[in-house]
């Protein structure tokens, strides 16, 4: 019987107790002796229980399959996995999952059987004999200790109550009234028409309530035993038999005395009908419960990569492919039984959580937080997800709702400014422009931002700002494109910037999947290569990974299949990969990037093989950043402060004895990645960049080359320091540089 249906015996017997129980067995004794005499009275005479049907056209109405008999629709948990077939998370609105005939064990069949209904292969839908029986014991006992139901319309029962979708449907399909026996007794014939009985039963264990959380009989046995049902044996056949018709009553974990009484009821009764000898039966209940209980919980919350989980649950609740609206979506997840197959690399998840978690602690005194995605270059595969966080409510230290490592759609964040990662796509957008990695530009001490263009041709920049290096390098000399990008010169930046175009570099960045965190596009103002939008490491992630795949850009995905509970396969989400970069130029690319491990901002963070990567410090130190890169792997790594960086910098800072007085992209983040692509990347073969072309070799490597003309600059003027934005009027901008044929 379903949850709620039955009254539960034991407890405290209270003198109010027992006035309520002894009112409800009046009750429902006198509707069971109507219930049973109105059925007696079908089988001798023909009757109509609704009106405007004769008594002639009975057994007709009977007869006829009902226009509404639907058995789809059982609600089934569904299960997220990792790449490797390992657990991530399971959902469900009732934990249950549906499993063939063969994989239920043949005691744990007889045991209900003959508990439930030892004549349910001889009978039809409606079992006379049973009737009777159970009307007899129950007016000769004074209380309701059987029903006249068999399996097939206990089945029948279940099953409308499963398909229920609001409490008073629910009701209804419980309410012990007439009406509903007749329509039951309608539905259980034509079931007894379509299905073997074999296949009733089947189905009748698959959909009852075993308590505890547990629906069907896959479930139960992993509940209580932590085996599947085809692994049954007598003992534990004959508690779950006994459970199915007082669920909350003789719950095993709760009521285990109550319990035991019961499965010792259910083996007495299979020796009597001699599905074994009575010596089984005595030997078998002188033994204990051997219970081992096993908890799956719904949701993420408990998943050892919450926080990647949680995207893949995003991704189906907000994606339309998976239903029309948001309540379709939730229900295919909830009860559609699916199995999800994601992109989750263990190894590599488990290197970043222990990453993040060791370097920016969960509980630190400082409030700040860490967070890292990893992509793997040329498929968009999301490897690992990772935030020293527990997903749980904000209001708890250590926990958080809130994704970091993912866009607004996909983690409720609304990211975090990504400072000098972005100067990457600058440099991406000059190397494209066929500039050599020997060219060279002055970068002056401090930078006013005019004469630039957005891309819808709109002059931007602000002749009352100025902008300076700020600690990322030095100004006042030059630059080559590699020693500007190994030091992050923000100045050298700026005028690469206006050298190659704003709106160049802004479509650069769109081109490599770049957007802000909230879905919104890119803001496009002189400071654009400074990093003033917010991203998310996921996204910062994907467009490095294009690097490592010479330009391929792929959409990163975290899902690689979706099965029902029949095998079919259901569409999912695409990477949809395409060639945004020529090869040339991102072998360019990664080749000054790898300089930033070896003799830059980021030097030492090496990781024994082939890398890149690009410091990134937010203004006033609110944040800091580190994306860096193999051909097999690409990862960004955020370290900052939930609560707002401008009002909590990365300052005179100390967590568990670490104390850190400006936090920069390589004093925190880098270390992160390090570790992270250390324990990611063990055992598994190094891959290698391609040399880039040889013209941009033609002024040198870029570590010494003939000095470029210096761009003049306004002088500076009062309220310099302070970056702004705004359209004021500017110069003429410069000629973009065009690519060579």
């Amino acid at each position: 019987m379903p949850p709620g249906s039955s009254p539960v015996p034991g407890g405290a017997a209270t003198p109010g107790r027992r006035r309520r129980l002894a009112v409800r067995r009046v009750r429902d004794l006198c509707a069971l002796g109507a219930l049973a005499g109105l059925l007696l009275a079908l089988m001798v005479v023909p009757f109509a229980g609704t009106a405007g049907v004769g008594a002639r056209d009975a057994a007709t109405w009977f007869d006829e399959q009902p226009s509404d008999l639907d058995t789809a629709g059982v609600a089934q948990r569904s299960r997220i996995l990792a790449a490797d077939g390992s657990l991530i998370a399971t959902f469900y609105s009732e934990n249950r999952v549906d499993v063939p005939f063969a994989r239920i064990a043949p005691v744990m069949r007889q045991a209900v059987v003959a508990i439930e209904d030892s004549r349910f292969y001889e009978h039809g839908a409606l079992d006379s004999k049973g009737t009777v029986r159970a009307l007899v014991t129950n007016v000769g006992s004074g209380e309701v200790q059987q029903g006249g139901s068999g399996i097939t319309q206990q089945y029948v029962k279940n099953l409308l109550i499963s398909q229920a979708d609001t409490p008073a449907g629910k009701a209804e399909a419980q309410a012990l009234t007439p009406a509903r026996k007749l329509r039951e007794l309608k539905y259980a014939v034509a079931m007894e028409k379509r299905y073997s009985k074999d296949e009733i039963l089947r189905r009748y264990l698959n959909i009852a309530y075993y308590g505890a959380g547990a629906y069907g009989v896959e479930a139960a046995a992993q509940r209580y035993f932590g085996i599947p049902a085809a692994r049954l044996d007598l003992n534990q056949a004959a508690l779950l038999a006994g459970v199915i018709r007082y669920p909350y009553a003789y719950d095993p974990i709760e009521h285990p005395d109550v319990a035991r009484q019961r499965r010792d009821t259910v083996l007495a009764r299979m020796a009597q009908l001699r599905l074994i000898s009575p010596e089984t039966a005595a030997e078998t209940a002188a033994g204990p419960l051997e219970l081992h209980p096993k908890t799956f919980r719904s949701g993420c919350v408990t998943s050892k990569a919450p926080f990647f989980c949680d995207y893949v649950q995003r991704e189906i609740l907000t994606n339309p492919v998976f239903g029309s609206t948001a309540a379709k979506r939730e229900k295919l997840l909830k009860t559609g039984g699916l199995t999800i197959r994601t992109t989750l690399d263990t190894q590599t998840q488990r290197a970043a959580q222990k990453a993040v978690d060791r370097h920016v602690p969960r509980r630190n005194s400082a409030r700040k937080a860490a967070a890292e995605a990893l992509v793997e270059p040329g498929t968009g595969r999301i490897k690992g997800m990772a935030v020293d966080r527990a997903l749980g409510p904000n209001k708890e230290r250590g926990k958080t709702w809130i994704n970091f490592a993912a866009d607004a759609d996909h983690g409720a964040s609304i990211g975090m400014q990504s400072g000098s990662t972005f100067k990457v796509f600058t440099l991406a957008a000059a190397l494209e422009q066929d500039m050599p990695f020997g060219t060279r530009i002055t970068a002056p001490g401090s930078y006013t931002p005019t004469g630039f263009r957005d891309c819808k041709g709109r002059r931007v920049g602000d002749p009352d700002a100025s902008l300076g290096n700020s600690a990322d390098g030095e100004g006042g000399r030059s630059f080559t494109l590699v020693t500007g990008t190994h030091h992050s010169v923000n100045t050298f930046f700026l005028e690469l910037e206006h050298e190659v175009g704003l709106c160049d570099t802004v479509k650069m960045a769109e081109r490599l999947g770049m957007r802000q965190a909230n879905g919104k596009p890119l803001e496009q103002y002189p400071s654009f290569t400074l990093g003033f939008n917010s991203v998310s490491p996921l996204r910062l992630a994907a467009a490095y990974a294009a690097f490592g795949a010479r330009g391929r850009y792929c959409r990163p995905v975290a899902i690689t299949s979706i099965t029902g509970p029949d095998g079919k396969g259901r569409k999912v989400p695409s990477a949809r990969c395409k060639q945004v970069l020529d090869k040339g130029v991102a072998d360019a690319v990664n080749h000054v990037l790898q300089g930033v491990l070896t003799k830059g901002t980021a030097a030492g963070m090496g990781i024994g093989r082939p890398a890149a990567g690009k410091t990134g410090t937010v203004d006033n130190f609110s944040a800091a950043w580190f994306a860096g890169y193999t051909p097999d792997l690409a990862s960004a790594v955020w370290v900052g402060d939930p609560r707002g960086g401008y009002r909590y910098p990365m300052t005179d800072l100390c967590m568990d004895g670490e104390c850190y007085g400006e936090v920069f992209g390589a004093t925190i983040p880098a270390p992160i990645w390090q570790d992270t692509m250390e324990g990611a990347l063990r055992g598994r073969p190094a891959g290698d960049f391609h040399r880039p072309p040889g013209f941009y070799f033609s002024l040198g490597s870029g570590e010494e080359a003939p000095k470029r003309p210096k761009r003049k600059t306004p002088a500076k003027k009062p309220g310099d320091g302070k970056k702004k934005r705004g359209d004021p009027p500017a110069a003429a901008d410069p000629k973009p540089r065009k690519r060579a044929a």
